[in-house]
């Protein structure tokens, strides 16, 4: 008999385990309560100017061309993956400039002509070796495959435990490579990638700059929004059937076994596997029914545990966005462009934003112009500007809807200020925590779900197999292995396949 899968949530990790489900010959139906694909992978257009509104930069290529080789499709059919030069270019207040490449010479040339010394790129060298060792420890056994046990944990030959670097944070890490600050400031920053705190989360983030700066970044020819619409063709493809404008309402089990769910108006779908993409925390909270889990019995026979379970689990930072039409094209920006706050205030940002819970008051700024690859996504001489700075998850500390346009005003004017960005920019639309709340149904406006300030970060997310449902799997950031486009694809592909195992096992 013909076995059959619903996907609650057409993001990335969604998309993922239904294009694996589908390969595997069920019948799989994808709900989601927005009327498009991609989750957090979205877009908006206006008046000519077009923005992702989501992740704007892809990584680690090679998991997606081999989700599409695995279904024996070629991802340059689908999509036009555009390598980035430079990533990023990254600017300071005193004025110094320096454009990341992930070729090794050129990025000698390039810190060179930014003032740095020798010193300081041999530095960056000895960490991003010592970054690629990290990668190496933990792809096979973190990164392509479900969630551990500390058993197998503990059965890693001893120099890699030692390569994951877990029990010191990123910024002793780091620091213990380079002291030049404004280096030290840039790798710090990749934390702020998955929503943590350098000065708190284990060293073994640091695989992130590995990922980016040496193995580089790509654009879809488009933009990024593109890729949710290639993997929604391929699941087509393959048959999956998508129901858009279709919330979840509860996930319903019977004895500890998923029977379906409830959507719309509650109104009844049966399946033999319910894979959620939904924010893992939200979904404990709203669609799984304390009655129908056997909870603590279960959970101590399996020795899994489930950070839900745990009190208050610390979510991710959040951001504020400003989706802006500005009127000058300008030339010293790139595609990536990040506009450091002082060197004396990184400290404090980082502070404000994870331990006092308000709004950086001197933030790092992030500023994508896409329309610097792909020019038809700004009117003729001027610039489609997604700019970004990290925040707190909602709290009582902060009122976005009172606060957002003054705080806009203010991070526009540091940008003209400090940085000399001249011109006048329109806002045409603010994306606070309450609106990654509202829209996504996430943990208090979280984007990368829990946190990962904490020494063993990486046992904290949620395994992608429930430990107390029989039938239900999670995908997405906000579960193993982890946030950031990639991860979805190995989430979801992770579900997909704790799923397939477990219908050979039981039937």
């Amino acid at each position: 008999m013909t076995k059959s899968a619903i996907i609650i949530g057409a993001g990335i990790g969604g998309l993922t385990a239904a294009i694996k489900l589908a390969d595997a010959g069920m019948l799989v139906t994808v709900v989601e309560k927005l009327d498009r694909p991609g989750g957090k992978m979205g877009e908006y257009r206006l008046d000519g100017y077009r923005w992702d509104t989501g992740p704007s930069v892809i990584t680690m290529k090679h998991i997606f061309a081999a989700l599409f080789a695995e279904s024996n499709r070629r991802i340059e059919d689908y999509i036009e993956l555009v390598p980035l030069d430079p990533i990023t270019r990254y600017r300071w207040p005193d004025g110094t400039l320096l454009d990341a490449v992930s070729d090794q010479d050129s990025m000698h040339v390039n810190m060179r002509q930014s003032g740095f010394s020798n010193k300081d790129i041999d530095g960056y060298d000895k960490f991003l070796h010592y970054a690629g060792e990290i990668y190496s420890a933990v792809r096979l056994p973190f990164l392509e495959r479900s969630q551990p046990t500390i058993k197998e944990i503990l059965r890693l030959p001893v120099r890699d435990i030692f390569k994951i670097d877990a029990l010191r944070n990123m910024h002793a890490a780091i620091s213990a490579h380079t002291t030049n600050p404004k280096l030290i400031q840039l790798l710090s920053r990749f934390a702020t990638y998955v929503g943590s705190n350098p000065f708190q989360s284990p060293a073994t983030l640091n695989v992130i700059a590995h990922v980016e700066l040496s193995m580089g970044a790509w654009y879809p020819r488009g933009g990024v929004y593109q890729l949710a619409l290639a993997l929604e063709r391929l699941a087509i493809e393959k048959g999956v059937q998508f129901q858009y404008g279709t919330p979840c309402q509860r996930i319903v089990t019977a004895n500890g076994v998923t029977k379906g769910v409830l959507v719309g108006d509650n109104n009844p779908l049966f399946g033999d596997t319910v894979i959620c993409d939904a924010d893992h925390t939200w979904a404990h909270e709203n669609l799984i029914s304390a009655a129908s889990t056997k909870e603590s019995n279960l959970r101590h026979k399996h020795h899994e545990r489930d950070p839900i379970s745990e009190r208050s689990p610390e979510p991710s930072s959040s951001g504020f966005v400003m989706l802006m039409k500005a009127s000058i094209n300008h030339a010293e920006l790139r595609h990536h462009n990040i506009f450091f706050c002082p060197q004396n205030s990184s400290k404090t940002e980082y502070s404000h934003i994870f331990d006092k819970l308000i709004p950086p008051t001197d933030p790092t700024i992030y500023v994508c112009a896409t329309n610097k690859t792909d020019t038809k996504h700004a009117p003729e001489g001027r610039s489609n500007w997604f700019v970004m700075v990290n925040a707190p998850y909602i709290t009582k500390y902060s009122n976005w809807s009172v606060d957002s346009i003054g705080y806009g005003q203010e991070i526009d004017s540091t940008m003209t200020s400090r940085f000399g960005l001249s011109g006048s920019r329109e806002v045409v639309q603010y994306w606070t925590p309450n609106t990654f709340q509202s829209t996504y149904n996430g943990n208090k406006g979280a984007i990368y779900g829990i946190s990962s300030n904490s020494r063993l970060a990486a046992f904290k997310r949620a395994a992608n197999r429930a430990p107390d449902i029989r039938g239900l799997y999670f995908s997405g950031g906000s579960v193993h292995p982890g946030g950031g486009v990639p991860l979805a694809v190995l989430s979801g592909t992770a579900a997909a396949l704790c799923a397939i195992s477990d219908f050979d096992r039981y039937g």
